[in-house]
């Protein structure tokens, strides 16, 4: 039952390279999830939610902004967001919500130990830190673990940017010694603890937040609390959804990802023995129990608070991870489910109903739309995603049938540089690897029958038997593209 505030909170809880299928309530039965599969239990649990690109700076902008990649501008991590494109938190800011950013947040270049510079974001709260071994001398969490820990943080960082470079993180084969400090250390830890004390925050009897924390993990390198790691078993962990030669009729760029990752930068799926990959994918599942435990904590502030029954709860993540699946680590310009499917749950008591399962395909472009939706205090016609609210409240709602995800050389860039398009439509997968103009690489592609192979092993993409649906399938995808093009500037005239 809703209390007396007139319009909700909203809290938006975000992870870092985090699997659709990586929580318990979504299939991974090894998963140690019980905040979040409570959380779906009292909510809405999305089961086919997409990014719109497979790296993180495009993604998280594409989330800001409520556009389709080619439309806000941020197309690659190092390219910062347009001043000119507006963030959803600055208009619940100018409608009167009190505003907060927690942890990483990535919509402008973070190398060479730069800070990210503020935007006209609307944030009374900002907290930043994009990432546990980012050396800024801004980094929130660094200040945090001196502060709380400082015999831990000087262990680990004797002196600022020492021996070390910011690819540091990339390059290591496992997790470096801050992944696995105790958890009270830990930058997870200090999201929950932030968390706690924005939502604590005294404020007017009517006046709302919206909170965005942003969890670093489960992105690499792999490693975890030991109490955590203790949690997991890994020979309850499925190895990895491959199958021999499975790359040999795939675009080659996907042989050379199995080889290195990011592009030569990092370790590749072939650097590692069969037991490294054991042990990367069950570290992979502690870092998700550590971030379910301090989810729970941020929950139980809410309970706590009695602001629960007021607040409109997102949880979700802003790509994927190959995990070892089509003999490949990390991520790119692949566009696997593994990348672009991201789990989504939605919790909002008296207006969602408890235990719904929502099948239809929604986009991250989806969120901005729906947390101004539920504002009912702001609109802003330059999103171009769909509220969710219509999906999982009593509104009978017709919802498209397709979802889109670009790769426009967004990661560390190849030569020749690499752009990928994926268009899921009904239980088909179509990716297109262009060639020129768009790049001087050999143009390419891949098709999948979704029903019959949910892992997309077998590539239908050059098989004459499936020419009509190869066809059909480049239809819509133009079709799509025509339909995400930025059309939200309002004609005011007729001529």
């Amino acid at each position: 039952m809703q209390t007396s505030k007139k319009r909700p909170n909203i809290l938006f809880i975000c992870t870092d390279q985090q699997r659709g299928d990586s929580l318990r309530c979504t299939g991974a039965t090894w998963a140690v999830t019980p905040s979040l599969d409570k959380l779906a239990g009292e909510g809405a649990l999305f089961k086919n939610c997409y990014v719109q690109n497979p790296v993180c700076s495009p993604s998280r902008a594409s989330l800001f902004t409520g556009k389709y990649v080619a439309n806000h501008g941020l197309y690659a991590n190092g390219v910062p967001l347009p001043v000119n494109q507006k963030m959803f938190t600055r208009t619940l800011a100018d409608a009167g919500y009190d505003c907060g950013m927690i942890g990483k947040q990535h919509l402008s270049p973070c190398d060479n130990w730069q800070t990210e510079p503020r935007r006209d974001d609307g944030y009374r709260y900002f907290k930043w830190a994009h990432g546990p071994n980012h050396r800024a001398l801004e980094n929130d969490y660094h200040a945090w673990l001196r502060s709380t820990q400082p015999e831990i943080h000087a262990q680990i960082f004797p002196e600022v940017g020492a021996n070390e470079s910011t690819a540091y993180g990339n390059k290591a084969k496992m997790g470096t010694p801050i992944d696995s400090v105790p958890k009270e250390a830990h930058y997870s830890h200090w999201v929950a603890d932030c968390a706690l004390e924005f939502i604590n925050h005294e404020r007017a009897e009517d006046e709302s937040f919206c909170l965005v924390a942003n969890f670093f993990d489960p992105h690499h390198p792999f490693g975890a609390p030991q109490e955590f790691r203790d949690l997991i078993n890994t020979d309850a962990i499925p190895d990895p959804n491959t199958r021999d030669d499975e790359l040999s009729n795939k675009p080659p760029e996907q042989t050379f990802y199995s080889e290195k990752s990011y592009a030569g930068v990092a370790p590749g799926f072939k650097d590692y023995t069969q037991e490294q990959i054991r042990e990367i994918r069950a570290q992979y599942w502690a870092m998700i129990a550590l971030i379910d435990y301090e989810i729970g904590r941020i929950l139980s502030a809410l309970d706590s608070a009695g602001l629960a029954e007021d607040t409109l709860v997102v949880f979700t993540s802003d790509h994927g991870e190959m995990l070892g699946n089509h003999q490949q680590l990390l991520k790119g310009p692949q566009l696997y489910d593994d990348l672009t499917h991201v789990p989504l749950i939605a919790r909002w008591p008296g207006k969602v109903t408890a235990g719904q399962i929502v099948d239809e395909l929604v986009q991250w472009v989806d969120l901005p739309a729906t947390f101004l939706d539920a504002s009912a205090c702001a609109s802003d016609n330059s999103i171009q995603g769909d509220s969710l609210l219509p999906l999982i409240t009593t509104q009978n709602s017709a919802w498209r049938d397709w979802a889109i995800s670009e790769y426009r050389d967004s990661g560390f860039t190849t030569d020749p540089k690499i752009m990928t398009t994926m268009l899921r439509y009904e239980n088909w997968k179509l990716i297109i690897w262009h060639g020129a103009p768009a790049t001087n690489g050999q143009r390419n592609g891949e098709m999948y029958d979704l029903s019959n192979d949910p892992h997309e092993l077998f590539n239908l993409f050059h098989e004459p038997e499936y020419a009509e649906t190869r066809r059909k399938l480049k239809i819509k995808l133009l079709d799509v593209m025509a339909e995400t093009e930025d059309r939200t500037q309002s004609q005011v005239r007729s001529w």
